[in-house]
C-alpha cells in the first residue's frame, strides 16, 4: 500500500463493515495479483485446489488455536451472514420437535432473530429488555431457562444499542448455550465448552463480508432433519469440510489473514481483550465526565467493549459532531437509524491512536458547545 493511499486513510467507526486491520490489507493488496504458489491471484484459484485447501485449513487452525475450540467441535465457514443464521438455528434445533427455543432479547438483533425463530416451532422470550429501550443485558435472577428447552439464544454484542454480555448468561447443561457473536468474535476469550453454537458474520470484528463463522458442537450436527433443504443442514458443511457449495473463497483467505494477526501481532486474545477494554475506556471515561452533554444509551455493567453509543443534547448538535467529527477524519460515527444518536465502533482493528483521537475530539466539543 503507498504511503499517499495510507496516509488518505480515515480513522472508520463503522459498524460494518468495518476497519480491518492495516498490516492485513498490506498483505492482501501484496498477494491480490498472485498468491504466493498459486500462480493467479486468490480470487481465481479453485476452492478444490490444494492452495485454498491450505488456505481455508490454516484459518480453522488458526481460529481454533485462538479459542481454544477442541474436537468436539466443528468449525464452518457458510455464507447468508447472521441473517441465515437466524433461520438455520431453529431449522435444526427446533424444527419437527416439541420442544421451546428460549430467547434472551437485549437489542434489534436477537429481536430479529427471534422473529425467524418464530417460523420454525415454539419460542418465548425468556427475557425481554424492550421496557428499558435495550440498555443493559439480564442477571441471572431476572430470567429462568427451562431443563428441556431446545437450547437459549442470546446475541452477545448488540452493536446497535452498544449492549454487550461481559460473560455467558447462565445456562443449564442440558440446554444448548448459542449465541450469536457477529459483533465481539475474537474481541476476547470465550469459553467455547459452554457453548452448543457460536457463530459470527465476519465483516463487523474478524474480516470482511461474505463469511460466517459457525462453530458448533458435533452432537448437534445429527439434529438437523435430511428434509432440510441441503444448505440449512449444518451436517452437510461438516461431512463436506466447509465445501458441500463453493465457499466464499476470498473472505475466509482474508480471516484467515486477520485470524494470524491476532495471533502473531497482537499475541492472543487476552493481549486483544486488554487493548479492547482500554479502548472503550478511554470514550466512556468522556462521556461520564461529560453527563450533562454526552448521555451513553447502555447501563454501566452492561456497556460494550464495540460499540460505544451515545446521545447528544439535541438534533442540530448531533449535526454538528458529524460534520466536524468528519473535518477532523473521525468518519462513520452516525448511530444506526432506528435509534439515532452517535456509534464509535471500535472494533480489534480501530487502533487506540483513532479512539484517543476521538475522545480528544469528543472532549473539545463538549467544551465548546455545552
Amino acid at each position: 500500500m503507498s504511503a499517499t493511499a495510507t496516509a488518505q486513510r480515515v480513522f472508520n467507526f463503522s459498524a460494518g463493515p468495518a476497519a480491518l486491520p492495516l498490516p492485513v490489507l498490506q498483505q492482501v493488496q501484496e498477494e491480490l495479483l498472485c498468491l504466493p504458489g498459486a500462480g493467479a491471484s486468490v480470487l481465481e484459484i479453485s476452492h478444490r485446489g490444494k492452495v485454498f485447501v491450505d488456505i481455508i485449513e490454516s484459518a480453522e487452525s488458526t481460529i481454533r488455536s485462538l479459542l481454544g475450540i477442541s474436537d468436539d467441535y466443528a468449525v464452518l465457514f457458510l455464507q447468508g451472514g447472521a441473517a441465515l443464521q437466524f433461520s438455520m438455528i431453529p431449522a435444526n434445533l427446533l424444527r419437527g420437535t416439541d420442544k421451546t427455543a428460549q430467547y434472551l432479547l437485549t437489542g434489534s438483533w436477537g429481536k430479529k432473530a427471534f422473529a425467524e425463530a418464530r417460523k420454525e416451532g415454539k419460542i418465548e422470550a425468556a427475557y425481554d429488555a424492550k421496557d428499558s429501550n435495550y440498555d443493559h443485558v439480564p442477571s441471572a435472577s431476572d430470567y429462568t431457562v427451562r431443563d428441556d428447552a431446545a437450547y437459549l439464544y442470546y446475541c452477545s454484542n448488540e452493536t446497535i444499542q452498544g449492549v454487550q454480555y461481559d460473560a455467558e448468561p447462565p445456562c443449564p447443561a442440558s440446554v444448548p448455550l448459542v449465541s450469536d457473536a457477529s459483533s465481539d468474535f475474537l474481541c476476547r476469550p470465550l469459553p467455547i465448552d459452554k457453548y452448543g453454537i457460536v457463530y459470527a458474520c465476519a465483516q463487523k470484528n474478524a474480516g470482511p463480508a461474505g463469511v460466517t463463522v459457525v462453530v458448533i458442537r458435533r452432537d448437534l450436527l445429527d439434529r438437523g432433519s435430511e428434509n432440510l433443504p441441503g444448505y440449512l443442514n449444518y451436517n452437510n458443511h461438516a461431512a463436506a469440510g466447509s465445501m458441500w457449495n463453493t465457499p466464499p473463497t476470498f473472505a475466509v483467505y482474508v480471516l484467515g489473514k486477520v485470524a494470524r494477526w491476532l495471533a502473531d501481532d497482537i499475541g492472543g486474545l487476552d493481549a486483544m481483550e486488554k487493548q479492547n477494554r482500554e479502548k472503550s475506556q478511554l470514550l466512556y471515561d468522556v462521556i461520564d465526565a461529560h453527563s450533562d452533554f454526552y448521555k451513553g444509551h447502555a447501563r454501566a455493567g452492561s456497556r460494550s467493549m464495540m460499540n460505544v453509543t451515545f446521545t447528544l443534547p439535541s438534533d442540530e448538535l448531533q449535526s454538528k459532531f458529524l460534520a466536524s467529527a468528519a473535518d477532523h477524519d473521525l468518519s462513520s460515527l452516525k448511530g444506526h437509524r432506528s435509534v439515532g444518536g452517535i456509534r464509535a465502533s471500535i472494533y480489534n482493528a480501530m487502533p487506540r491512536e483513532g479512539v484517543e483521537s476521538l475522545a480528544g475530539f469528543m472532549k473539545d466539543f463538549a467544551s465548546k458547545n455545552g
